[in-house]
């Protein structure tokens, strides 16, 4: 008498189930969401720290048009991008003027946070504080 042995059969996994992909989709998106967090905070301190270097970029420029403009400081941060008789204009882009919010930075010629000594140029940061080119502005 011949005996067959019996073969036994394995089944193999050849995909995940449904609810392991669930499982690994729900920690991503958990994950997601706290980079996100971090990453839009990172954003609105990069977006202040532009405001920053704006406001020094626009303070200078201001100084350079007064040295050309028989030192007077200009009226508005628009007469930057007006180029003076057979010249160039102090500021390439109107660009420069809006903040990184995409609002005109405010301007006051008469300098009353700065001692009349240079205008004030300011806007409002994304927590609400002035950044503005005076001691005691962020």
């Amino acid at each position: 008498m011949i005996m067959h042995k019996q073969q036994r059969v394995t089944s193999r996994r050849l995909a995940f189930t449904l609810m392991e992909v669930l499982v690994v989709v729900a920690i991503l998106v958990i994950l997601a969401g706290a980079a996100s967090i971090y990453v839009f905070g990172e954003l609105d301190r990069a977006k202040d720290d532009r405001a920053k270097a704006d406001v020094q970029t626009l303070t200078r420029a201001c100084g350079t048009y007064r040295l050309h403009n028989n030192d007077s400081f200009p009226e508005s941060l628009e007469q930057l991008l007006q180029a003076p008789d057979g010249g160039k204009p102090t500021l390439e882009s109107s660009d420069m003027i809006l903040d990184p919010w995409g609002k005109p930075y405010r301007y006051d010629a008469s300098g009353a946070n700065n001692k009349g000594l240079q205008p004030d140029i300011y806007t409002t940061g994304s927590r609400g504080q002035t950044i503005g080119n005076w001691p005691g502005a962020k």
